[in-house]
């Protein structure tokens, strides 16, 4: 009696046509993966360190110490009439958010490369993983803030409801940007040692250590195409009682970063066909 040979299903996976192609449902199958990914971070972050998440409190307060010595007693830059300590670790908050999602995330793709050329997935997991798994050290160091305003005597107000969308800015601008430098890094090693120096540019060109009302009135519109203006002077206003921040400031803010996930998202999709064969 013959046997009839079992049927062999293929798989042909193809690259989406077309650049706005966004597959929603695609990307919520694999939603566990961003989990993964997210806690997989977290946990190479500490590994093997002598005092593990310490590092989350530590490098902040640091930065802030630093900060109030140099600019704040010896610079004497303004603080709004607040006491310069908190002034700068708020602002340190959401920066140092920024900063650690734009190093892991630009670096992401490089790093992954054995998992890219292996197994399909969406590509957009990756970067989108690695900026967001630097909230738990923010969670952990805004412990510390809390702190410093009680030693201060300063309370929150009803502002800090905005905290989580000024979060979610937060986050989504450092992913924009890694639309576009993680697969430049793909093409080009270069990038990778450039954004530690880009993310310590983009600091200095961000209101932390000094006050948006230091730069020239006629200035501010070019100034706050900075994404992170906006998501900074939200920071002091929804946790420091400060005076309402540029509301138009913000939404110029806002707008730069729809134009950067926008463009960061075509040339994403138009580079990630060749993720695997260049990695």
């Amino acid at each position: 009696m013959e046997q009839t040979p079992e049927r062999v299903h293929r798989i042909l996976i193809q690259p989406s046509k077309g650049l706005f192609h966004f597959e929603v449902r695609e990307l919520w199958q694999y939603h566990e993966l961003l989990y993964f990914l997210i806690w997989r971070d977290v946990k190479l972050r500490y590994k093997q360190t002598m005092i593990g998440g310490a590092w989350a409190i530590l490098q902040p307060l640091m930065t802030m110490v630093i900060f109030s010595i140099i600019f704040g007693r010896l610079a004497k830059i303004p603080s709004d009439g607040l006491p310069y300590p908190v002034f700068a670790y708020t602002a340190l908050l959401p920066w140092m958010l920024f900063s650690q999602s734009l190093t892991r995330s630009g670096a992401s793709l490089v790093e992954n490369a054995n998992l890219i050329s292996k197994v399909y997935f969406p590509r957009l997991m990756i970067p989108l993983g690695a900026a967001a798994a630097p909230i738990v050290d923010f969670i952990v160091s805004f412990m510390i803030l809390l702190c410093l305003m009680a030693w201060y005597g300063i309370r929150p107000t009803l502002g800090i409801l905005a905290l989580p969308p000024l979060l979610f800015i937060t986050i989504m601008t450092a992913f924009s940007v890694n639309l576009w430098l993680s697969p430049l890094n793909v093409q080009y090693r270069d990038v990778g040692h450039a954004i530690p120096f880009l993310s310590q540019f983009w600091m200095y060109a961000s209101p932390v250590a000094y006050p948006l009302s230091l730069i020239p009135e006629k200035w501010q519109f070019l100034y706050s195409l900075n994404p992170m203006v906006g998501v900074i002077e939200g920071f002091r206003w929804a946790l420091l009682g400060k005076q309402s921040p540029n509301f138009i400031a913000m939404a110029i803010s806002i707008f730069a970063v729809l134009a950067l996930f926008l463009s960061g998202f075509i040339y994403f999709k138009k580079m990630e066909q060749s993720f695997a064969d260049v990695i």
